[in-house]
């Protein structure tokens, strides 16, 4: 996400911005920053073929502390894999599991209640919940079904998938960092 040119703030923002502590004008920065990062981080998952992606929704899911303190997690093979895109497994003897399924999709495709039927009918035998997660967004259907089905289905959007991967680490970089000081009151005590 490049700009051909600076954007030049209004009146208005000024006399906002003005209204704000510094303290609020550097959150608000970083939140911009953040919200150009996240569509970014989307636009290269789409772009990159299913593997990867399916690696990255491991690897996030790993960074949020899921396998437990053995860290384990694998992507499953790309063809005949039953539904299940990776598998995390919360201890060390594997007897309980994360299941995933990772749609890729590009933006304006919508996940819809039948490819979550899908995912159900893929953890039946294996799983009572799994984690499914798309670049997109869930149909309306697919939310109702999936608060209504026993099996839990924890959904993960492409806007929250961005969210997640920006506050994990999963993708970016630290840039920059500032130190915000204050008066230590200890001290002059």
């Amino acid at each position: 996400m490049t700009r051909d040119k600076p954007v030049q703030a209004t009146e208005l923002e000024k006399v906002d911005a003005a209204a704000l502590t510094p303290i609020e004008q550097v959150q608000n920065g970083i939140d911009r920053i953040n919200e150009e990062i996240a569509a970014e981080l989307l636009d290269r998952l789409q772009g990159k073929e299913p593997g990867f992606f399916e690696q990255a929704v491991v690897d996030l899911l790993l960074a949020m502390g899921y396998g437990g303190t053995s860290g384990t997690g694998s992507v499953t093979q790309f063809s005949n894999d039953g539904g299940i895109d990776g598998v995390i497994d919360q201890d060390i003897l594997g007897l309980n599991r994360v299941y995933i399924q990772a749609k890729r999709y590009a933006t304006g495709n919508t996940v819809g209640r039948p490819d979550l039927q899908a995912f159900v009918g893929a953890l039946s035998g294996k799983a009572d919940s799994g984690v499914f997660i798309t670049t997109s967004v869930f149909s309306t259907g697919a939310r109702e079904y999936a608060n209504k089905v026993p099996t839990r289905i924890i959904l993960i959007d492409g806007e929250r998938l961005a969210g997640l991967m920006i506050r994990y680490g999963v993708g970016v970089q630290v840039k920059e960092t500032y130190k915000v000081v204050e008066i230590d009151e200890d001290f002059f005590a």
